[in-house]
């Protein structure tokens, strides 16, 4: 073993210049592939981390515009959604929906506490909001049942709006009464969200909103959360049913998507799953035909070094050398220069995403009430460097396959006429 990676060494040693140029190529396609992985990482944390947040068992339903006439009626309708609507999506849909809650939105409301005012929305919900919303209560506690039941006028606010409303008196703002709009409510919690970052909005019992600022029993918005919709299929049946239910309340076509609109956050998951999946793919064969103009140069050199060693290799064979020594001889030497190149290339490739996750790590939009993360951890698994070097192995071999079987054919009279 030993007389065999000094051979290997010594013919690397002999040809630096070529194996340096050619080694290049296999580290420039490994090095391209872990950085190409690790920036799709970086996208895929970034959904997972996202999606965490949220019930992904959720539809959000939002009115729209008809776009077909139906039933007497012209087009370009605007359907609103109201009180009915939410009744209906747990009556008529027992073995689907868990519990569903309402939205209703008032902007531009001050809300003061003695000299100390804030502008911003007020978002009147249910108490399922914050199992499905990326909204956790800091202290106190969120809007409850008994709250809708009896209108009561009870708000939570951001953490970051308590602070401008009672960093002056020092109070602490649970149990205190804030001037909303000209209406007196009582702090029951307060709330952080994933950036605490822009728009940061209080929110109020639903029933309460739509009673002050005459809302009648319209809605912004239905929420709910599902069961049993565990793939693309039985989603779009079910929405398929939702939409007719809610067609029979508004005189709508149940065929017309327009007329109201589901964000059915299980399917957009499972679709973003499937995209992701496809940019892995994606990813890995960029990767591998990088890789492989690296390994036709290895295979083109070790195909020099079996011509340049054709008279070595007869007399190898003439002294009863076996075929299945020289083919070990030449994979060998093939295996070598592809994984240690190839390991170079992957350490500046981890360097690099090391590089992105310290400088891009943190990457996020501003989504209104939070900040939406778009790119964090680009870094590669344990499995991923593991897989590529399986790769390497794979590649260096493949690529001293067919320059080592020459070898093996290279007959021993001709090979010690090859001078």
């Amino acid at each position: 073993m030993l007389d065999l990676w000094q051979e290997i060494f010594g013919t690397i040693k002999r040809n630096k210049l070529r194996t340096a140029l050619t080694g290049f190529a296999v580290a420039w396609g490994i090095f391209m592939l872990i950085v190409l992985l690790g920036a799709g990482n970086g996208l895929i944390h970034a959904f997972e981390k996202s999606s965490s947040e949220r019930a992904l068992n959720s539809i959000r339903v939002f009115p729209g515009w008809t776009q077909k006439a139906y039933d007497g009626l012209k087009e370009g309708r605007y359907i609103e959604l109201d009180n009915r609507d939410l009744h209906d999506t747990e009556r008529l849909f027992p073995e689907e929906v868990i519990e569903s809650g309402a939205i209703v939105n008032q902007g531009g409301v001050n809300i003061s506490f003695g000299s100390e005012y804030i502008n911003t929305t007020l978002n009147g919900v249910s108490p399922n909001y914050i199992n499905i919303e990326p909204v956790k209560t800091a202290t106190g506690r969120f809007i409850n049942e008994i709250d809708i039941q009896e209108r009561r006028k009870v708000i939570v606010i951001h953490r970051n709006s308590a602070e401008t409303l009672f960093n002056k008196s020092h109070k602490e703002p649970i149990g205190q009464l804030l001037n909303v709009g000209g209406f007196a409510f009582t702090v029951v919690g307060t709330y952080g969200d994933m950036g605490d970052q822009g728009e940061q909005g209080a929110f109020i019992p639903f029933s309460t909103l739509q009673t002050i600022y005459n809302k009648g029993d319209k809605l912004r918005s239905i929420i709910f959360t599902t069961k049993g919709l565990d793939d693309v299929k039985t989603n779009d049946a079910f929405e398929s049913r939702y939409r007719k239910a809610l067609s029979k309340n508004h005189r709508f076509d149940p065929e017309d998507t327009g007329a109201i609109w589901l964000w059915n956050r299980m399917t957009q998951y499972i679709q973003s799953q499937e995209a992701m999946g496809m940019l892995v793919t994606a990813i890995w064969v960029i990767g591998i035909f990088t890789l492989l103009s690296g390994i036709v140069g290895v295979s083109n050199i070790m195909l020099i070094t079996v011509k340049e060693r054709t008279h070595e290799i007869g007399i190898r064979k003439a002294l009863g050398a076996k075929p299945r020594s020289i083919l070990w001889l030449i994979i060998s030497e093939s295996v070598v220069i592809t994984t240690l190149f190839g390991y170079i290339g992957m350490l500046a490739g981890i360097g690099v995403t090391e590089w992105m996750d310290a400088y891009f790590g943190s990457q996020t939009m501003n989504a209104g009430m939070f900040e939406e993360t778009l790119f964090t951890d680009p870094t590669v698994d344990l499995h991923i460097a593991i897989q590529a070097t399986v790769t390497l192995i794979v590649a260096g071999t493949l690529a001293g396959f067919f320059p080592a079987r020459k070898a093996t054919h290279i007959r021993p009279i001709e090979a010690l006429n090859a001078l």
